[in-house]
């Protein structure tokens, strides 16, 4: 198969997220899948093996869930991706899509939790602030708020009698360490955890039985994220206390006994169960890669979502059967990942290289810098990356500090410095790979997508002479710009990462912008901007374009009509296809891989 046939079959090889089974009814289940060229949500009927897709909007659907009767699908309406809208639902075997509830205002989405009682909680935000609205699904009673705060709010969850709300919060001012208060449906506060300064709490959900109070939640008293067991009304803590290295996440056993308890190590994952009677942890065998998502079933076994870097995703089972495929081709197999560490200004850096097939270092060489920057680059399947290596290219990711995985006190780093203090680490593996003889230094581009956009053009603008090329997709160019359009949730970000809003540091925001050295960048630069972006607005980025145009500076760009992230699969590829031929323009065009085992 040819290179760009490869690569392209990755894009439209069918894909779907783990089905998430209603609680009561554990027959019925959602996802999302591509299967017809856009991400849209499906339902699986699993006493029947009947599906069927329940949205079909022109850029697709990004969020859903079942209510744990299984009675409904509820699913989020906006208007091309620009993630303000209102949350609609439809009887599970299909039938008349209808508002939430009709007295539901709009806005941006801040979480959704959905009770076995007739009840829903829904979390928004819009210019005003934050609200939590409880609702009394198919009654005329108005939505009542039962919390509201110009600091961030997400909703984490509801009890399965509806009795206990959890809500996130950072009334205290930092929103990258939460505090979790539980409410009750008339507002009244039942309990809170708050352990202070740069120790945030995170819920997960409420135990699976009607009668049962205790939520699951990750604390961070110990310099990563760990599992706690809670009872908000009497105040009972139980910390999880786990000899596994990396990052934990947690969810519940259909019965309360058990947690189902994820480890992050070096960017794979691996699963256990923890009895919570008698405290024994039991590993799940799972392939060697990452667990994108995983949930237990009623009869015990583990149902998870997997893929590595050189396999395509699959739906699979602790007991080794397949859940679920979709029909089509599969996917193309990809090469596997090389780990490396290499000493950094701020301790040892996790990186991933991938190197092309057939071809002989030093290579032309792809900086794929991730988003977030709470985010991590693993071992997943990711078409956008093999795209690369296809075509002759090796990419090396990075995971600097402000990356998740690998503790609090990494994650936190960034503080004071934004944006130079990740480019310091890039810095630090980029000699590392020419040192090595991995990476040409003359043919080297830097590209991103979000904050990795925004990387990108403040390392275009301070490492001038390192970089042959830049691809900035959905880039942040002028942090206080962008906080003038950005939602509620970004801007509570934006406040917490620079220790206040652009009218309190304007020095910290204007230091940290790209456009503040726009006139330094000499490398050619390809941007790639989504016309209802809520997340990177449009606004902030046309005033960088144009002075980029004023300047005189060398630079193409791609807008496409729809919000932060593509979820049209003909799309992605034409993405893909623009920033490989800008590439190949100013690198040279390396040699392609056309046959692959």
């Amino acid at each position: 198969m040819k290179a760009e046939e490869r690569w392209q079959a990755r894009f439209r090889a069918a894909r779907m997220t783990l089905p998430t089974w209603a609680r009561m009814a554990p027959s019925r289940a959602v996802y999302r899948c591509n299967i017809s060229g856009v991400w849209e949500i499906h339902a699986w009927d699993r006493a029947t093996g009947a599906s069927r897709q329940v949205t079909s909007r022109p850029r697709g659907t990004s969020h859903a869930a079942i209510d744990p009767t299984g009675q409904w699908i509820w699913w989020f309406s906006d208007t091309y991706g620009d993630e303000f809208g209102i949350w609609m639902r439809q009887p599970f075997h299909g039938g008349p899509e209808i508002a939430a509830h009709p007295d539901l205002a709009p806005g941006h989405p801040t979480g959704l939790a959905l009770s076995a009682v007739g009840t829903a909680v829904v979390g928004r935000s819009s210019r005003h602030g934050f609200q939590v609205l409880h609702i009394k699904v198919g009654s005329d009673d108005k939505p009542a708020v039962i919390y509201e705060s110009r600091e961030f709010t997400q909703v984490a969850g509801i009890s399965l009698d509806g009795s206990l709300i959890a809500v996130s919060h950072s009334e205290h001012g930092d929103s990258r360490h939460p505090a979790l208060r539980v409410i009750r449906p008339n507002g009244s506060v039942a309990g809170e955890l708050n352990d202070g300064p740069g120790k945030g709490f995170s819920g997960v959900r409420f135990a699976p039985a009607m009668a049962d109070r205790r939520i699951l939640a990750l604390h961070e008293r110990r310099g990563r994220r760990e599992p706690l067991v809670w009872d908000p009304v009497t105040g009972e803590e139980r910390e999880i206390w786990l000899r596994v290295p990396g990052e934990i996440t947690a969810d519940w056993y259909h019965d309360g006994r058990a947690l189902l308890i994820g480890h992050n190590d070096r960017a794979r994952t691996e699963l256990y169960r923890y009895d919570l009677g008698g405290g024994h942890l039991t590993e799940i065998k799972t392939p060697h890669g990452v667990i994108h998502d995983a949930m237990p079933r009623p009869d015990g076994t583990v149902e998870y979502s997997w893929s590595s870097a050189a396999r395509p995703p699959a739906i699979r089972a602790s007991d080794g059967h397949v859940v679920m495929n979709q029909s089509g081709p599969s996917a193309p197999p990809s090469v596997p990942l090389e780990d490396v560490l290499v000493d950094g200004p701020g301790g040892r850096i996790h990186a991933l290289v991938s190197r092309p097939s057939p071809g002989s270092p030093p290579y032309p060489t792809v900086f794929l810098l991730h988003g977030g920057p709470a985010a991590q680059d693993d071992d997943s399947f990711m078409p956008n990356v093999a795209a690369w290596v296809d075509m002759g290219f090796a990419v090396v990711r990075v995971n600097y500090r402000g990356s998740t995985g690998y503790g609090s006190a990494w994650r936190d780093a960034l503080r004071g410095d934004v944006g130079h203090i990740e480019l310091a680490d890039v810095a630090a593996v980029r000699d590392w790979a020419i040192n090595q003889g991995v990476a040409d230094p003359d043919r080297m581009v830097l590209a991103g997508a979000s904050w990795g956009g925004f990387l990108t053009l403040l390392g275009l603008a301070t490492q001038p002479k390192w970089w042959a090329a830049g691809i900035a997709a959905v880039p942040i160019t002028d942090h206080a710009a962008a906080y003038s359009d950005e939602t509620e949730g970004l801007r509570a970000y934006h406040r917490a990462l620079f220790g206040g809003s652009p009218q309190e540091v304007p020095e910290l925001y204007a230091a940290s912008s790209p456009i503040s050295y726009l006139d330094s960048v000499e490398a050619p630069l390809l941007v790639l901007a989504g016309e209802n972006d809520p997340r990177s607005p449009i606004r902030q980025i046309d005033k960088y374009l144009n002075k980029l145009a004023e300047g005189g500076h060398d630079f193409e760009v791609y807008r496409y009509p729809a919000g932060h992230a593509a979820l049209v699969i003909e799309e992605r590829i034409r993405q893909m296809a623009v920033q490989i031929e800008f590439a190949c323009k100013h690198v040279g065009a390396p040699q392609p891989a056309d046959t692959f085992s």
